[in-house]
């Protein structure tokens, strides 16, 4: 068995399957990957769900309300005055591109759909990429700091590789599978939150026996 699929079976094995993206509509997944930044999912889900009781989880909506009221709405998820910029910016693309409507969006291939994201405003590589791949149902591995953190850690990355190195890595190892990087993702987020802090608690890790860190720091 390979390192990345080793690595991925004993999390599975230690957390099971995590049900990623909790959302009702590819344009709700899209809403949640761009207010998760900078900030944790339990907020999020507060925004979102003033957004619902709004009536405003829709392209449509979100252009016609006021940069104030969405402000508003969205404000336990942080930095609200540029997230609702950035929300009512994809909104009105799609309006004036796709008919308001995402899923249109999502239709194109994998990789000028990608450029076409990330040459939004606040749509960078971890956004676009969660869209892709969660919303989008297309095999774009998504990485964060988590990510960067854990592979460091076991030894697989030096912790100087830019994003679209540590993107490579996986894709370049890993076949384009959705379900397989949809759960890995979540997997990886998860262990880091239960043991690979940024101050790590190894005791039970279930990737003790294959880390290079626990194994220099017995």
């Amino acid at each position: 068995m390979d390192q990345l699929r080793e690595i991925y079976q004993r999390l599975f094995d230690r957390y099971g399957p995590r049900h990623w993206w909790p959302a009702e509509t590819p344009f709700e997944m899209a809403v949640g990957a761009i207010l998760t930044q900078n900030t944790n999912w339990k907020n999020v889900e507060k925004a979102i769900a003033n957004l619902r009781a709004a009536g405003a989880l829709s392209p449509a909506a979100i252009c016609q309300l006021e940069r104030a009221e969405l402000e508003r709405l969205i404000n336990p998820s942080g930095f609200f005055r540029q997230k609702a910029e950035r929300l009512q910016l994809l909104s009105c693309y799609l309006r004036d591109h796709y008919q308001g409507r995402l899923v249109s969006m999502l239709r194109q291939p994998l990789e000028p759909l990608r450029e076409e994201l990330l040459a939004l405003k606040g749509v960078g590589p971890e956004t676009a990429d969660s869209i892709l791949l969660y919303a989008g149902e297309l095999p774009s591995f998504v990485v964060d700091a988590y990510t960067g953190r854990l592979f460091s850690r076991l030894g697989l990355l030096s912790g100087d590789e830019k994003y679209a190195q540590i993107r490579n890595y996986f894709s370049d190892r890993l076949p384009p599978d959705v379900a397989l990087f949809n759960e890995y993702h979540a997997l990886i987020v998860c262990h880091c939150k239960e043991h690979c802090r940024k101050r790590p608690l190894c005791a039970g890790c279930p990737l003790g026996e294959i880390c290079r860190y626990r194994q220099q720091n017995p």
